[in-house]
Order: C-alpha cells, then structure tokens, then sequence
C-alpha cells in the first residue's frame, strides 16, 4: 500500500514534523519519488510503528538506530536487557515518583539535577523507574533518622561520581573479556546470557562489600574512642546470624 506523508502520519499515529525527524536521523528510510510526491510504503509504517514500540520500551532513539541497524551494534538482545534493567517492570512521572514516596516534588528535581534520579524518555514524557522510587525510599529514611538534606545530597554526588567511574571501568573488562573474547565472544545470545548472570552477583558483591567496609570502619572508630560498651554492642549485632544484606536484582 502507499501513503503520502500525511496518510502515514496519520496510520502510525505520528506527527510529521516527527517522521520527518526521524528521516533526517536515519531512522526512517527514504520515500519514493513519484513525480513531486513523496511515496511511503507499509515497510515505512512497519518501521515507525516498531520505533515507537522501542520508544515505549525506554530505548533512546541512538539505541533504536543501533536495534533496527544490527550491523551498528551487533547486541540488539544486550540493548534490551539493559533497558528491562533500567526501566523496570514499571515507570512513573515525576509527580508519581514524588506521591509515591511521600517527598516534595522539590526533592525529586534536586536530586535529579545532581544525577542522583535519571529519568528515562518514553513516547516524548520523562518517566522514573522502579529503581527510581526504591532510591527515593531509602534517602527518605535516611533523612528521617536525622541527617542534614545538604550534607546527603553532597555525600551522595561524590558517591555517585566513584561509582559512574567504577561501572566504566566494569564495562570496559565485560566488552573485552566477555564481548570480544572468551566463550561468548561473537554470540549476541549468550552474551546477553553473560550479562543477565553477571548483574545480580556484581550488584550483591558491591553491597556486600560496602556494607562490610561501613561496619568494619565504624568499629574501628569506636574502638579507638575506647567506647567500649558501644563497640560490644556493634560486634554482637554484625556477629548475629540474622545479619544480611538483601539486594533486591529485577
């Protein structure tokens, strides 16, 4: 079937100043001419139907040109479980997120604009994920046990910036060791395997980590305060068998 460029607006539920957009980025292959006329066919509305499919999915339109171009990337699977594991099985507006988690919608944009919260674009709206409100949560109840907002939101950026250059380098030794080498080296799927096996382990083996060096530097505070009565309590609640990390990995 054909359609001019209105008609295919129109069928796939797009403007066409955006069909045009998506045109000029690659998204969108060339119509044909005829005469003075541009010419769509059903394989154009098949690709605008499946960038918005993707759009939905929270991919970034580089994203989509690397899925609907394999030969770019090569990790189509890769690129969607990294989205499921972003996004999550839901995502909220930032208002939302705010109701959800009982905070000022002041909050929410302050820690947004120190990349502590990064909204994801889906369909043209800006939309937070689980993850996003599980964050939310625990600063909100770390500021209920009474630190400062300004003194958490200065810890928290440093915190963050070690941690962006921590996963750049983890990344770094998964594209070389796992990508480009090693048993799945040149398999998208098991690649995608490699990933989704690894994410739960690294998650719980940093939080673990984090938690054992907390409580470890904490004792060795109070140890050298001579707080003695305070220590023996700190040892008996890290020694107690009910002590454990629980990480919670979509």
């Amino acid at each position: 079937m054909e359609y001019r460029v209105e008609e295919l607006a129109a069928e796939s539920g797009v403007r066409v100043d955006t069909l045009r957009f998506y045109q000029a980025r690659g998204l969108l292959p060339a119509p044909e001419r005829v005469g003075r006329v541009a010419v769509y066919c059903d394989e154009h509305l098949a690709r605008v139907r499946r960038i918005k499919e993707l759009q939905q999915q929270g991919f970034t339109l580089a994203q989509i040109q690397q899925v609907l171009e394999p030969s770019a990337s090569g990790d189509p699977d890769l690129l969607a479980a990294l989205v499921e594991e972003r996004v999550g099985a839901r995502t909220l507006s930032r208002e939302a997120l705010a109701a959800e988690a009982g905070v000022p919608d002041a909050l929410i944009r302050a820690a947004e604009s120190q990349g502590l919260l990064q909204a994801v674009e889906i369909d043209g709206d800006e939309r937070f994920s689980e993850a996003d409100l599980e964050m939310t949560l625990a600063g909100k109840a770390i500021l209920e046990i009474g630190f400062p907002l300004p003194a958490i939101l200065e810890h928290s950026i440093a915190h963050a910036h070690n941690i962006e250059e921590t996963c750049d380098r983890a990344i770094e030794l998964f594209d070389e060791h796992v990508r480009k080498s090693g048993p799945a080296a040149n398999d998208d799927r098991a690649v995608t395997d490699a990933f989704r096996k690894l994410l739960p382990q690294v998650t719980r083996l940093v939080a673990l980590h984090f938690e054992r060096t907390l409580v470890n530097r904490a004792l060795q505070r109070l140890k050298t305060r001579e707080e003695r009565e305070a220590f023996r309590a700190a040892i008996t609640a890290t020694e107690s068998k009910n002590h454990e990390v629980e990480v919670a990995c979509r």
